[in-house]
Order: C-alpha cells, then structure tokens, then sequence
C-alpha cells in the first residue's frame, strides 16, 4: 500500500483473512478488532492482496448508516491503493459491477426511507446490478464494517440476495459463533505496537472527602487542569500536539450544555475565542479541521458518539457528565481518547495514558464493554521509585532499513541443501535424495482427513483416529492462494516478504525461472503442489538455513541505534485471577507483581527462584515487541536484523546486573523442550552483548529430571548433561 508500512500484528491478521477466505471452510468471518488497530488499513491491505490472486471477484463494503463512514473508507482506499478501482452506489447503479471493484455502500439507503434512501426503481436496479455480475461469473466477498450496528432484518436481506463467497464481520465487539471463523486482535498488540495508549486512567485525583457544591465544574476544572499538564509535557518535548477535552453529555441536556458554557466561559474557554467547540445533530459550532492534531480547539461538547469512524488522535481526556436522567450513555466515545496522537509512545506516563472523569455510577461497566475482554484479565504496575534510575544500553534498529542481499541469500539456501542434502547437478538424483527425506512430488496435493469412529470428541481418541489421505488436481486459479499461503508460512519465519522468498523457491525448483543451479526442473502445476505439500519441511529447511550460528554476520555499527534505556513506569501484564494462594513479589522492581502471571514453565521457576534466593537482590521481566522494553540485536545469515528481547534483568547480592533468557528445557527422556530454532544466534547475541557492556548473562532452562534450573554462559547446546550446563543455584550462591 501507497506510503503505509503494517505492523506485524496487521501483517499476520491479513494473512489470517486471506487463508479464512480462501482455503477456509466457513463462510463468515468474524474479525474483532479494537479501536485503534487500524481495521480499515487492513481491510484495505486484504482485499489488495487477495486480488493479487484472483480477477473475477468483488468487494462490497458494507456500513452503517450513522456519519458517512463508506466515503470515509472510500477516501481512504482511494489514498492508499490509488490504482484500484472504487465505487460507491450511485456508481453501481450507472455502470454496474466489474471485475476486481470494491463497491462502498451505506446499507440504509438501500432499505430506508428518506431524502438519501434509492427510490424504488433504483433499488431493483442494484438488485439486477447484483444478478448481472453473477451471470459474469463474478463472485462477491462482503465487509460488513462496524458490523455490531449493522445486524438487522433488512441489512441481512441485501448480503443473503447477493450470495456472496465469504462474509467478512468487523467490530471492535465482535463475539465468537461457532458457524463462522473467528479471528481476534490482541488489545495488547496494538497497545504495544503505540497504537493506542497504554491505559485509561478514571477520576485521577479525585477526592473521596470532598462535599462538592458543583461536581460538573469540579470535574471540569480536574480535566482542564490534566490538559494543561500534557500540553506542557508536550511542549517540552517539542511535539506539535494540542490536545483536546471531550465533554459527553446525556442526549436530553440543553440546560446542562448551558451550564457547562457559563462554567467555560469564566475560564476562559468560549466559541468567540475559538477554543471551545461544540458537535450536536442540530448545532456545530467551531468544528473546522477540528481533528488536526495543531488545532486551537480545547475543548469539544458532544452528546452521544459524532458519528460512526470519526478519529480526532488528540483528544486525550472524556469528561461524561450525567444529569439526574436515568438514560445510558453510548460507550463508543471511550475508543475516541484512546489513539496515540502520532502513532506511537512516547515513554512518557502523563503522554502514553488517557483520562475519564465522570461521576457516573455505571461508567465501569460501561468501560468494559467499550474496550472489550481480554483472552487473559490485564492489570497495570507501577515501577517502585528506588529504581527509575536504574539504566543500560539497549541496541534497535530502524526497520525502514532492508539488508536484504538476494544474490547473499540465494547461495546460503542452496550451499545449505547441498550440504544437508548432497545435492548435485543431476536433477534426477536430486529428486530421489530429496523424497527419501520426505519431500515430496507429484502433480495433486494431498490432504489427509479422519474417517474413524470418535466417542469422546475431547480426548486423545480424535488426535489418534485414522486417517485416509484424499488427493485433488492442481488448479493455478484454484490454489493461488494455498501457494500464498504456503509462502507467507515460510516467509514469516525467515523475516522476508512474500515475493522474494517465492523467487528464491522458483530459482531452485521451477524451471520456468531461468537459472542453471536448479535443483529439480518442475512444472508450474508441479511447482504449485511441491510447495502446497512439502509446506512444513521447507518451513524448516529455510528457517534453519538461514538460522545458522556459524553463518552469524557482524553488524554494521551505523545500522544500529545505541540507546539509554530504563524499566517502564508503568507496565501491562497478563495474569490468572483465578490461581490460588496468589502472592506479591516483593523482588520485582514492580509494585503488587503477582506470582499468577501468565508465563512458561522456566519463566515461572526462574522468578520464584528470584524471589526466594537471598543472593538475588531484585528481579525484572522484560516484555516483547515494543520500543519500552529492553532489547538487542542479531542478524541471521540473510542479514535481516531481529530485536531480541531477553527474559529478564537482575541484579545479585553484589549488584552484579544479570540479563537472562529462558528457554525449554529437557524432559524427563532426554528430549529437548526448546523450541526457539534461533536460540544459538540469540545466545551469541547476549555473549556479545555482555562482553561489550561488562554485564553478566546466561540462558537458563528447566531439568524435568530434578525439577532444578541450570544457566549456561559458555558455548550452547541442547543437551543438558553436558558441563555447560551449571546448576544455577550454585552461582548464585
């Protein structure tokens, strides 16, 4: 897409919609998506790639009739994916649908009255527009956004007469049904990703003693007192941010919208001054541009949400006043002060977060409804003071950068096949070499499928039943899309983009690419089949190429940022309210840090052994993927750099600083549980790391055969009787 780079969480949920809607067996999807996720930028990023593989369907966006939100999600696509073609209804009914459309359409006009609604005549018209394009062999594929506000009778009626392929529901509530395939962004992504504001913080120094004689002006005055405050952290930092108040008040509230004037106006904040705004269905007043992040508007009176899609990423505090009425607020505008003005944190508290103020006595469950359940209950720490202090260097780098060499990574993924595999340059020996280690060729795919007989559908009988193996022709139109997502598989897990890992398949094993260093010589019917059914071993194979410690390359230093870096103030974590005998850890540089965290086995083992060694001083578990947490650098053998970020940071009795990472340990048998196939490159990574910055290091696992943990500093391997492998209380002791 046109000047857009997708997060990872983005890039995987696309890929989720792309197999759900092409090798999927449901013919709804529901795709939950929180506020701020940007639900459009993947919508859009989908329905490009799965044109990609296929000519003959079409789009149609579905929206609710509230605000204008199919020309908003038109104006977008329209920026984002210029060459593509959009049309809106009037467009249907004039010219029909063609091949590859994406057709936004407000529901309600098609099944209301009014001064927007089709006329009859129009109406039957879409209908044979509908009917038309299925007699062209085109087939339709439905989003239904917001789609929480769109389930009636009637919108049910348009999709079921346009029989669409696949129903693709999108809501920030989407809840789980078990006809449709279900897909559901973690909150804690887009949270981590900078998206959206790490919390909401509710009436922030509000006082539990106070008799207030005005508690609209009290609750005013704590709002505006919070907007000063980020205004100026904004100006320190020299960010160009305004941020803005809403104020929501019930829908019958006149008097009170006059009262909550008066009270503005004798501080300062008026529609003359320009930096008072007020949005009602039959009153707007000093609105213009009012979503630019530099805009004088300060405050901004509302009633219930604007409408449907309306994003203003500056508004940063929601005053929800109530009068003596007993009438529900709507909750969407929660989701309006929750976006990051600029897409991304700013290690800042008072930036990062988000404030209600409202005396309203339903407003908690109103909060939960808005920001929806989590898979796991979340909680907020706050870092103790005796450790915002405490430093090191953390090493990033930008991800704009590409070090992708094709010519490099092309010769490590063929010298590895050789050298695995003792490939030659006769073709047909390599086909024989390359099936007796289970790859395999032919020109179908195979699937195997149960045909048992099951009476306890929740036991180990399913996973053990029979299977019999059912095989299909190839078809290039067909399977597209299996072959994208057997690339996208393997590409994944080797950090490269989709096109450039299919090239450096077709260079071995295609003989449609012109190269003389093939492997084998297969058809493009062959081609498809051999990476459809061999997609696990050359996920493998790949991954393991280009994993190779003996092939880990030094960095350039200009590539790499070298940065302070300090504990979160504040931190999310996920954990089980439902564990018995929870206890606080009094080590973690975090208040209240609960025992009941959701972790791995070594992770759980590792922090109660902190907590209960007496050598060990205090303990911090590091998170992933996100600018606030600690992190260092390696390169795999392509050179694509990867952030790794290590366990934890701990310092001893001596306040000797330790940065640990836990892995999978081995089992009672002997067998390894690591299953991380980069832990060598991390483990060199760390051991360069801790040399460069005079730190202590090691990787820690668990021993099933004494339930004991051993750290290893020296040279990795994955046999835990070897002497590498050092009982870690004996170091610590």
């Amino acid at each position: 897409m046109q000047g857009i780079k997708l997060k990872d969480f983005q890039i995987n949920t696309v890929n989720k919609l792309l197999d759900a809607t092409s090798i999927g067996s449901k013919k709804e999807v529901l795709l939950q998506a929180p506020t701020g996720s940007g639900k459009t930028i993947i919508l859009l990023s989908y329905i490009e790639e799965y044109l990609k593989e296929n000519n003959k369907v079409i789009f149609v966006w579905l929206t609710p009739g509230k605000g204008d939100l199919e020309e908003q999600s038109r104006k977008k696509m329209v920026k984002f994916l210029p060459h593509h073609n959009t049309k809106n209804i009037q467009d249907v009914l004039l010219q029909g649908f063609d091949a590859k459309d994406t057709a936004f359409i407000n529901w309600e006009t098609i099944t209301k009255k009014g001064n927007n609604a089709l006329k009859e005549a129009e109406r039957k018209n879409l209908y044979e527009r509908v009917h038309e394009a299925h007699n062209n062999g085109y087939k339709f594929i439905i989003i239904v956004d917001e789609e929480h506000l769109n389930k009636t009778v009637k919108a049910e009626a348009i999709i079921e007469y346009m029989n669409p392929e696949y129903i693709v529901r999108v809501s920030a509530t989407t809840k789980t049904n078990k006809e449709a395939e279900f897909i559901k962004i973690d909150e804690l992504e887009v949270i981590n990703a900078g998206l959206i504001t790490r919390a909401l913080y509710i009436n922030e120094n509000v006082s539990n003693e106070s008799t207030l004689s005005n508690e609209h002006e009290y609750l005013l005055e704590l709002a505006i007192n919070k907007r000063k405050a980020i205004k100026e952290e904004y100006l320190k930092l020299g960010i160009q941010v305004n941020p803005l108040i809403i104020i929501q008040v019930p829908s019958k509230s006149d008097d009170l919208i006059k009262q909550i004037e008066k009270i503005l106006e004798e501080k300062e904040y008026s529609y003359d001054r320009q930096n008072l705004a007020i949005w009602l269905s039959d009153r707007k007043e000093n609105i213009e541009d009012i979503e630019n992040n530099e805009s004088n508007q300060a405050i901004l009176i509302m009633k219930q949400a604007i409408s449907t899609g309306w994003d203003c990423p500056r508004a940063k505090i929601l005053v929800k006043l109530r009068d003596n009425m007993s009438e529900d607020f709507e909750t969407q505008t929660i989701g309006r002060i929750r976006r990051m003005p600029q897409a991304h944190h700013y290690d800042n508290v008072l930036l990062d977060n988000c404030y209600l103020y409202t005396f309203d006595e339903k407003y908690e469950q109103s909060v939960k409804q808005e920001l929806g359940s989590n898979a796991y209950d979340t909680k907020v720490v706050f870092l103790k003071n005796e450790y915002k202090n405490f430093s090191l260097k953390k090493i990033t780098f930008d991800n704009a950068f590409d070090g992708f060499d094709e010519r490099q990574t092309f010769n490590i993924l063929h010298n590895y096949y050789i050298e695995k595999y003792n490939l030659t340059n006769n073709k047909k020996n390599n086909k024989t070499i390359l099936e007796a280690n289970g790859y395999v060729f032919k020109d179908t795919i195979d699937n195997y499928i149960v045909q048992d007989k099951i009476v306890r559908i929740n036991s180990d009988e399913l996973q053990n039943a029979n299977r019999i193996k059912v095989s299909s022709t190839v078809s290039t139109n067909k399977n597209g899309f299996e072959l994208r997502h057997s690339i996208n598989v393997i590409s994944s897990k080797i950090g490269m983009r989709y096109d450039r890992t299919r090239l450096m398949l077709e260079r071995m094993f295609f003989r449609g690419k012109l190269f003389t260093k093939k492997f084998v010589d297969l058809s493009l019917i062959e081609f498809y089949a051999f990476v459809i059914n061999n997609e696990d071993i050359l996920k493998h194979d790949f991954q393991e190429a280009v994993s190779q410690k003996s092939r880990q390359m030094k960095m350039k230093f200009d590539e790499l940022k070298i940065l302070d870096w300090k504990a979160p103030e504040m931190d999310y974590i996920k954990y089980d309210p439902k564990m018995k005998d929870t206890t606080i850890y009094e080590k973690s540089i975090y208040m209240n840090y609960p025992n009941s965290t959701i972790k791995s086995k070594s992770e759980r083992m590792f922090e109660f052994f902190c907590e209960h060694n007496e050598n060990i001083k205090w303990f911090y578990k590091n998170g992933e993927s996100s600018s606030d947490y600690f992190s260092i650098v390696y390169v795999d053998a392509v050179n694509h750099k990867w952030h790794f970020y290590p366990d934890f940071i701990v310092c001893d009795k001596d306040n000797k600083i330790w940065i640990i990472e836990t892995k999978g340990g081995e089992s009672t048998t002997g067998e390894s549980k690591n299953i991380d196939i980069k832990v060598e490159n991390k483990f060199e990574a760390l051991k360069e790391y801790a040399n460069e910055y005079n730190v202590n290091w090691g990787f820690v696992r668990d021993y099933d055969k004494n339930d004991s943990l051993y750290l290893c500093n020296t040279e990795y391997t994955e046999v835990m009787e070897n002497d590498d492998w050092i009982l870690l209380k004996e170091i610590f002791k």
